[in-house]
């Protein structure tokens, strides 16, 4: 029943990503989050995606801006191993972030009343495709999909309904097939990542074979409204999943007390601890909670000889505009404060 449910959804994405020029990609990210782990959903989701693309260069061949694409799909894939190797280092989770940000940023675009006029302009230069296609490679190698994510340059090009669809797929396939061929090597495939890219692939192909009846009759003023609204609700859900990613991960918490002459803020990210103090007569400091092992030897000794009797200690590092000094928190057995002392 699972695979069934998730066949459906994948049809539906892939069916609205033609109408509105891309996004499947996007929609499914959460959803096969709840199927896989995060770091085999690109795996899994280039399959399908891989298939769409071929499928609907199939069916829309003569739409094709050949020009653009032979620009275009070079510097994707050197993107794509610049981001295959950025792999190692960047949590997915923050690059979806980072893309729901930008998504939602296009809210004023929709609102707009003369929406068609103002996107669809002349080409862009040969050097901005080069830049624009790199671009598409790393991300869609962090994240398994662009989707809807570029869809304003193919616009700005000047493109129609039908152009946008196929030269998107022409500049991706060839994307997606390299990207498996780095996954592989990545060793980021599992039994269960080729099932699900498998039912995926063939909900796409089934949706480009029905999307081929639809799509001429929808109007280019109809198609760029639907292309941003979806560019927006897809940035709704990407933040929603990237916070529920982040809380999990890093389990942040901010906890704000305010004294008689101090308001402070402390924020706890993983095992970091930051606190932001703002003193009514020093002004605003930053503090960041640090091992003791961290300090010299000597200022080890001179902490250890500002108490006599303490249980534990906790030292922070102060960034202030006076300057950049040490905190010494001395805590009793009952976990009460005993003394603060500032020391350079």
């Amino acid at each position: 029943m699972s695979y069934v449910l998730l066949f459906a959804a994948a049809f539906v994405a892939f069916s609205i990503s033609a109408v509105c020029g891309g996004g499947a990609g996007l929609l499914l990210i959460p959803v096969l989050g709840v199927f896989m782990t995060v770091s085999h959903v690109p795996a899994a989701l280039t399959i399908g995606t891989a298939t769409s693309s071929l499928s609907r260069l199939l069916v829309f061949s003569k739409d094709v801006q050949w020009g653009m694409t032979t620009r275009f799909v070079p510097a994707s894939l050197v993107g794509a191993v610049i981001g295959a190797e950025l792999l190692a280092y960047m949590e997915p989770m923050y690059v979806e972030l980072c893309m729901g940000l930008f998504l939602v940023s296009n809210l004023p675009d929709l609102l707009r009343r003369q929406i068609k006029s103002d996107l669809q302009t002349n080409p862009m230069s040969g050097l901005a495709i080069l830049a624009i296609g790199t671009m598409a490679g790393i991300i869609s190698a962090l994240t398994g999909a662009v989707g809807v994510l570029f869809n304003r340059f193919y616009m700005r090009c000047g493109l129609g309904p039908q152009e946008i669809v196929a030269t998107r797929a022409a500049n991706e396939i060839l994307l997606h097939v390299f990207k498996l061929f780095l996954y592989t090597q990545l060793n980021l495939f599992s039994q269960k990542a080729v099932v699900i890219g498998l039912v995926v692939a063939l909900a796409a192909a089934l949706s480009s074979r029905c999307m081929r009846l639809i799509l001429p009759k929808i109007s280019t003023e109809i198609f760029v409204r639907i292309g941003l609204s979806t560019m927006i609700i897809i940035g709704v859900m990407m933040l929603n999943s990237a916070v529920i990613h982040i809380r999990m991960a890093a389990d942040p918490n901010i906890r704000i007390n305010h004294l008689a002459e101090d308001t402070e803020a402390t924020v706890t990210w993983k095992k970091l601890v930051y606190a932001f103090e703002f003193n009514y007569g020093e002004g605003p400091e930053i503090e960041k909670v640090i091992p003791l092992s961290s300090l010299s030897i000597a200022q080890q000794e001179h902490v250890s000889s500002l108490v006599d009797n303490y249980d534990y200690v906790i030292v922070e590092k102060v960034y202030s505009f006076t300057g950049t000094y040490y905190e010494a928190n001395f805590f009793g057995p009952d976990g009460q404060p005993i003394k603060k002392v500032d020391f350079n």
